[in-house]
């Protein structure tokens, strides 16, 4: 959205290569699996096994003995500070982990045609001493204090926070994540006076380059960060944490920053009950009864990003192969992952960011209703009607010339018209909105409102057989130019148009 208003917008995936997660999963592997080195990269070298799915499960595994054996949370900590550290076999267990795992999260991620600029890892964010930079200024502003009696003592805290964001060093030494985060939007901004180095990590299909942190010195010639505002997209449940990483900035005398520091916030995807059956996950009778069932890492509830992907692209695959029998197989699944992606990328958008999302797999999927596939269907009739024009021997006429100003006066007199070249100009409208309020749902709404209306156009209008030639030409016009309307909007919520559905 920010794109298409012209902003220049540098997306960031924050890895988070030094926190509790990933220090769970290494614990998992060194000690309750008492897996070495060379295991775990057999492991990443066999082809039958999924590593992301493999962590998934031994993250719930190692969460759930946690929970029979308190004391074995030492392993956390053990492994915390061997991860902070960058040294020994346990650093390097988890840096190995870390890189499976982005890589695998990476590939998900294509799927549903996200695409980012930069990985900024947060171990580079120690190892840089970016940390020690952020923390030498919090304690030269006086932003944080050591405090020496109650429970708090040995930690750095910062005055005037509840007790949830107060610590922002513990008593051993070791960073929590909020600490780490303000040194991080200190360097979007390009407020620390530290940059990271860069090495290329991918590269997508039209060329372009994605790079990732790196602490070995590199002189790639990139250059990120520096913004003028910044969207920090993190679950509504990081709230108060995100307001201790601007009252951070306000600590230290960056007012203006804080100001242009936004907690993009979404609340939680959950699960409808009739998705759980549809995907074969079991569920209580009480589960059953809840109109949404949440997921969760530590418990192992849940269903991975692929499998859904899969489950949808099967579902529209069934769809598109009963309609089109004929047509070669490879691409009859480009049309139905197209809609499948549109159907999930539509779904998650139509509602407000503070909405609970209960995911339906036979809702998204719908052709009738707000769905992706709704939109789609829209964009691809208009695509026909020009189409057949086409196979009839006809050609797209000169709008210009066939409808002057007299002509479009003569033709616009009539009411409907209006409405209907009413709804298709609002794109931008709606857009500006969404910018404004910080929210994609108003041009998710604005897709099926077009998607609607020009479905109306269509059943009222028998376009290709119209005999009067100056209103043929309007109402291909209009044709042309709701299509346009619908791919672009479309566009700007990543859903692609099918050739057909």
């Amino acid at each position: 959205m920010l794109r298409a208003r012209g902003y220049q917008v540098e997306v960031q995936n924050y890895i988070d290569n030094t926190g509790v997660q990933v220090a769970d999963v290494v614990a998992g592997f060194h000690y309750l699996e008492n897996k070495t080195l060379a295991d775990v990269r057999a492991l990443l070298a066999d082809p039958a096994v999924r590593f992301d799915y493999y962590c998934w499960d031994l993250y719930a595994r190692t969460s759930s003995y946690y929970n029979d054996h308190p004391e074995s949370l030492e392993w956390r900590r053990k492994t915390l500070h061997a991860m902070e550290s960058g040294e020994g076999d346990v650093a390097e267990l988890a840096h190995l982990v870390s890189d499976a795992v982005v890589k695998a999260h990476l590939a998900t991620m294509l799927r549903l045609d996200v695409e980012y600029d930069v990985l900024p890892r947060e171990s580079e964010i120690l190892h840089l001493q970016f940390w020690a930079a952020a923390f030498a200024l919090l304690k030269e502003r006086k932003a944080i204090y050591f405090e020496t009696e109650g429970k708090h003592a040995g930690c750095w805290v910062m005055p005037g926070l509840s007790e949830e964001g107060k610590v922002i060093v513990r008593s051993d030494g070791t960073v929590v994540y909020t600490g780490k985060d303000i040194a991080y939007q200190l360097w979007k901004f390009g407020l620390l006076g530290k940059d990271f180095y860069y090495r290329p990590w991918h590269a997508y299909s039209d060329g372009r380059v994605l790079w990732v942190t790196t602490a070995e010195p590199a002189d790639s010639g990139q250059r990120f960060g520096h913004g003028t505002r910044v969207y920090n997209v993190i679950d509504t449940r990081q709230s108060y944490l995100q307001d201790v990483v601007e009252a951070g900035l306000r600590a230290l005398g960056f007012n203006a920053q804080a100001d242009q520091s936004i907690h993009f916030n979404y609340e939680m995807v959950a699960l409808s009950p009739r998705c759980c059956a549809d995907l074969g996950i079991p569920l209580s009778e009480e589960d059953r009864k809840k109109p949404y069932v949440e997921v969760s890492g530590r418990k192992g509830l849940g269903v991975k990003a692929d499998d859904l992907m899969d489950s949808l692209i099967a579902k529209a695959l069934e769809e598109v192969s009963s309609r089109h029998a004929g047509v070669p197989a490879d691409e009859q699944r480009c049309v139905a992952t197209q809609i499948a992606i549109g159907a999930l990328r539509y779904f998650l958008l139509k509602f407000t960011r503070n909405s609970v999302i209960a995911f339906d797999l036979q809702e998204a999927l719908s052709f009738e209703g707000e769905t992706g596939p709704y939109v789609q269907y829209a964009a691809v009739r208009a695509q026909k009607i020009l189409a057949k024009l086409l196979e009839r021997g006809e050609t797209l006429p000169d709008f210009a010339a066939e409808l002057p100003p007299e002509a479009m006066a003569r033709q616009l007199q009539a009411e409907e018209v209006w409405q209907m070249l009413l709804a298709a100009s609002k794109a931008d409208s709606a857009l500006d909105k969404a910018v404004t309020a910080g929210e994609p749902a108003h041009v998710a709404r604005y897709a099926f409102q077009l998607a609607q209306a020009f479905s109306n156009f269509y059943q009222q209008n028998p376009i290709l057989v119209e005999e009067n030639r100056e209103k043929k030409v309007l109402l291909l016009w209009m044709t042309d130019f709701f299509r346009r309307q619908l791919e672009r909007t479309a566009g700007i919520l990543g859903i692609q148009i099918p050739a057909y559905m």
